[in-house]
């Protein structure tokens, strides 16, 4: 992107990966769009050597993925599912549709993480799983939580909708849940404009997750030559990306080491330049524990408060920068209120955050003309 021949700097740019319009083309010509084809077979094979996860099946979205992952825990009413407060929607709302519970835990206020010291509290004897959500792409204390989990006999499920190329201790994220879920909305770093996956590290899950995913049934083995016929086996839904969108994300996964190249260059300028403004002014930066690797999928700053936080985002506007607030708790939403539960204590940080969290522009294609030009916007603000 050349920045100077933009009057604003967008919060989100979509990259066109190297053989991303070739591998498109030559989907649509094969004549042969629907799921499980070449191409999806290619992305998923990648996207198994990135994570080092046992099997990834890719989805519609991560929010049908995490729904894959309810079905597969087998809930029943009222069952709970621990889970962040501070977290997108879709975590919440795939296991509230099965008939459990989500219970929200607070976040910490270093990583803005599941906070995994308040996790034993929100136990029961109906919880039945730990979702995680790597805020950031920074991973959550994943050593601590599957310890916890495996000591309750707990399932641990990875939300890795932000982390995909991060890792926690050299290990990468989403191979440490039995299953985990990721996206590639046009607002990740590895899109397809709309898409995710399953990744299964429990062998035990393949094959019934493989069911799910083909509407309850056994096509996937028919396929294989497995059944001389297919039937409905199961519950399940449609959850099957097309091939003409796995092209693309081929494409884009074939690329990822330049792609995160360039959105490391991007984030390591911003937390440079813009250190001594953070200490002069009160506001936080994103804080990257030891052991962790983080996959630059975001640049935030914590402003003091909402006051500052609003017009902070309405300086950077009138200074042509494009930036945005994020979640907003879960358990103040009136789904939230209606179908989950507050952990002992509430999530008084996941609050705090909501409302001083301003997420600036970060994408592959941002250049160094483009980064000038944010950290100049950002510097000629003034706390009050």
């Amino acid at each position: 992107m050349n920045a100077t021949d933009l009057k604003t700097i967008p919060f989100n740019r979509t990259h066109i990966s190297v053989n991303e319009l070739d591998y498109l083309g030559e989907a649509v010509r094969r004549r042969s769009t629907c799921g499980d084809g070449p191409f999806t077979r290619r992305a998923a094979e990648i996207l198994e050597k990135i994570t080092g996860a046992g099997q990834a099946l890719l989805t519609t979205s991560c929010t049908h993925a995490l729904e894959m992952s309810a079905i597969l825990l087998d809930l029943q009413a009222d069952d709970e599912v621990i889970m962040p407060s501070f977290t997108f929607m879709s975590t919440a709302n795939a296991y509230a549709l099965r008939g459990a519970v989500p219970v929200f835990v607070d976040c910490r206020p270093d990583t803005l993480n599941l906070d995994e010291r308040l996790i034993e509290a929100a136990i029961t004897d109906r919880t039945r799983a730990v979702v995680v959500v790597h805020y950031a792409g920074i991973a959550c204390a994943m050593e601590e939580i599957a310890e916890l989990c495996d000591r309750h006999g707990l399932t641990l499920i990875e939300d890795n909708a932000h982390g995909l190329g991060g890792s926690y201790r050299g290990r990468p994220l989403g191979s440490f849940g039995s299953m985990a879920a990721q996206s590639f909305h046009e607002t990740k770093n590895v899109q397809c404009g709309e898409g995710g996956a399953l990744l299964l590290n429990d062998a035990g899950l393949v094959a019934r997750a493989e069911v799910i995913r083909e509407k309850g049934s056994d096509r996937s083995r028919f396929f294989r030559g497995q059944v001389d016929k297919y039937r409905w086996v199961d519950i399940g839904s449609s959850y099957l990306l097309s091939d003409v969108l796995a092209s693309q994300l081929t494409s884009q996964l074939e690329s990822f080491h330049d792609i995160q190249s360039r959105r490391h260059a991007v984030w390591y300028r911003y937390h440079e330049g813009l250190a001594d403004w953070a200490i002069e002014n009160g506001v936080s930066r994103p804080a990257i524990p030891d052991g962790c690797a983080h996959p630059a999928h975001l640049y935030y700053l914590l402003l003091p408060d909402l006051e500052n936080r609003q017009a902070f985002i309405g300086h950077l506007r009138r200074e042509g920068v494009q930036a945005t607030f994020h979640y907003q708790p879960l358990h103040t939403a009136p789904a939230g209120a209606r179908f989950g539960r507050v952990a002992p204590g509430g999530c008084p940080v996941a609050e705090r955050v909501a409302d001083r969290l301003v997420r600036l522009p970060l994408f592959a294609d941002l250049d160094e003309t483009g980064v000038a030009r944010v950290i100049d916007a950002v510097q000629s603000y003034e706390v009050s």
